[in-house]
């Protein structure tokens, strides 16, 4: 008899192949090419190795939202793998197999199993997947199962969620087939989720409509064909374009047209071209204690972490559809006992730093976190600003899966000695020094060849600029000359650029050499806003810093604002160790 292992079954199906597995989590989106199925993450240990056609196990996805879009586009092109197997909850990956299956009827299986039975695993190149059995030889007894297999629209299968009248209403179509269908994804990823109660929601933040490829296009499209339209205020990430100026730009048609369209096709739902990645950043931004929401994986742990907003990480397609209903999983970060800490990340005194430290500090923490909230001490007399806490959360929501963490005597909710005793309670602590920040900085800044590099390209905003962050690079611009050799290039919202507009700061950046683009970021961004011959990029954000390489092709480097102006005007950065 094959010797067989117990998993929970997410999405059913069957499946044999080779196993391709790594202990450290995955971000899809930066991480996996949409087309071929290769790991892209130079900063994963995979990296490099082909998924298609492979069983892939990790331990869950992390970072990005937009991993569900990349998987559908692997699922609808072909180059996906034939199952996998997690670790621990996953939900930006799996519901983007459960749209597949819902809406164009492709799937694969998907498992989740305990730490032992994957550690199990680790040390077998090879397996057999039958609904809740992963056999290390093959199975006598497997059973073809139809790929589009789910639950039905009335069945027992919903009978554990409490669901309203209303509720109701959708998924028996009286709203019409988009809402029906949203409706039947939210009950699924509650069914799968082991949430029983659904809530309202004020307010949506839409992050696939980002263009990954022909596959999330569809699946908007789809939607629009079937009537939909948003049942609360939505606002729109960033898209793949600069919506306005594309085309001066020289964006090459075959990605500026269906981004375009993509976008549209969201703003004829109802939703708003605010097309930022920082939408805390709005005046619509909301208030503390408020359901709502987010995906965008840095925008939902800002929500949660410095608004005190209340939002699971939601990841794109799940968006939509509570969009669409106004409905949501009452799970996660919007309920009060899932927000408390479960390890503390205590920082060495790090005197003399810059603002590198944020975004360095926010890498490491995501990175021990993992899953985990953390709640982070040594910070008390620090006084982060706004801009340093968002540094810091996209760092953050780069190396965690996690939708929030606390900063004590910072933070909204770990400000008073009551409520950092709590969080402290039952944490196992971890130390960060002054010496991993520096080994960060270094690994950010590999190779270092020469005693100074040529940057071609520095990159700002990402997340978006603030005003704030406007301000400042004018004032570290003042009276200084950008290299002719170096593009410095900013992304920040509409609003962030009007405002600036009107007091003169856009004229006195683009006067300095500066390009300021709107509408997309840098996770998107391309040739020719990249050089075509530039080689090397310098950026403040120690999420491009990830991303950078796998989405572009170019070396990435890492330093603060400071840095970075240094860089425009020299033409390069001399190889200097963290301070």
């Amino acid at each position: 008899m094959p010797k067989c292992l117990n998993a929970r079954v997410l999405i059913p199906g069957i499946a044999q192949g080779e196993l391709v597995a790594s202990n450290v989590p995955l971000s899809f989106w930066g991480g996996v090419d949409a087309k071929s199925g290769t790991i892209i993450d130079n900063h994963h240990p995979l990296v490099g190795r082909s998924i298609a056609g492979k069983i892939l196990m990790i331990p869950s996805g992390r970072g990005s939202c937009t991993g569900s879009g990349v998987i559908l586009e692997l699922l609808l092109n072909g180059s996906h793998p034939s199952a996998m197997i997690f670790g621990r909850e996953e939900m930006i990956l799996t519901i983007g197999v459960l749209i597949a299956q819902e809406i164009f009827q492709k799937s694969i299986p998907v498992v989740q199993v305990s730490s032992s039975v994957f550690e199990d695993l680790l040390r077998h190149d090879r397996m057999w997947i039958d609904r809740g059995r992963i056999c290390l030889e093959q199975p006598d007894d497997v059973s073809p199962i139809i790929p589009s297999e789910s639950p039905s629209l009335h069945g027992s299968e919903f009978s554990s969620i409490q669901v309203s009248s209303l509720d109701r209403e959708f998924l028996d179509g009286v709203h019409g087939r988009a809402v029906q269908v949203a409706m039947r994804v939210i009950l699924r990823m509650a069914q799968i989720q082991g949430v029983t109660e659904l809530i309202d929601v004020t307010q949506a933040h839409i992050d696939c409509c980002i263009y990954t490829g022909p596959a999330t296009l569809k699946f908007a499209r789809q939607l629009h064909d079937w009537g939909a339209r948003v049942r609360i205020p939505t606002s729109l990430n960033s898209i793949s374009i600069d919506q306005r100026l594309w085309r001066a730009q020289g964006v090459d048609p075959d990605l500026g047209e269906p981004s375009e369209q993509l976008a549209q096709a969201y703003v004829g739902m109802g939703a708003q071209p605010t097309f930022t990645c920082a939408p805390y950043l709005l005046e619509t931004a909301p208030k503390r204690g408020e359901n709502v929401i987010w995906a965008e994986s840095n925008a939902v742990v800002f929500a949660n972490s410095v608004l005190g907003a209340r939002s699971i990480k939601c990841p794109d397609f799940l968006d939509v559809c509570v969009a669409l209903t106004g409905r949501s999983l009452k799970t996660g970060c919007h309920l009060t006992a899932n927000r408390k800490a479960r390890v503390q990340v205590h920082l060495e005194p790090c005197n003399g730093t810059d603002d590198s430290l944020y975004p360095l500090l926010g890498y490491l923490v995501g990175d021990i976190a993992a899953d985990r909230i953390p709640i982070v001490t040594g910070l008390e007399a620090a006084a982060p600003s706004i801009d340093d806490l968002k540094a810091f959360g996209a760092a953050f929501a780069t190396t965690s899966s996690a939708a929030m963490f606390h900063i004590a005597g910072v933070t909204i909710e770990a400000r008073t000695d009551e409520e950092i005793r709590w969080h402290l309670t039952d944490t196992n602590k971890v130390d960060i020094s002054r010496s991993d920040l520096a080994t960060q900085y270094t690994l950010f800044n590999a190779p270092a060849v020469e005693e100074f590099t040529p940057i071609d390209l520095v990159s700002l905003g990402n997340p978006h600029f603030s005003h704030d962050e406007i301000i400042r690079l004018l004032s570290l611009c003042a009276g200084r000359t950008k290299s002719l050799n170096t593009a410095l290039v900013i992304t920040c919202n509409r609003d962030t650029y009007s405002r600036a507009a009107k007091e003169g700061h856009i004229r006195a950046l683009e006067e300095f050499g500066a390009q300021i683009i709107t509408d997309t970021c840098w996770c998107m961004i391309q040739e020719p806003i990249i050089p075509v011959d530039c080689q090397i990029i310098l950026t403040n954000s120690a999420k491009y810093a990830h991303y950078g390489r796998g989405l572009t092709g170019r070396q990435v480097r890492f330093g603060g604002l400071t840095r970075c102006v240094d860089a425009a005007c020299a033409g390069g950065i001399s190889n200097q160790q963290y301070k």
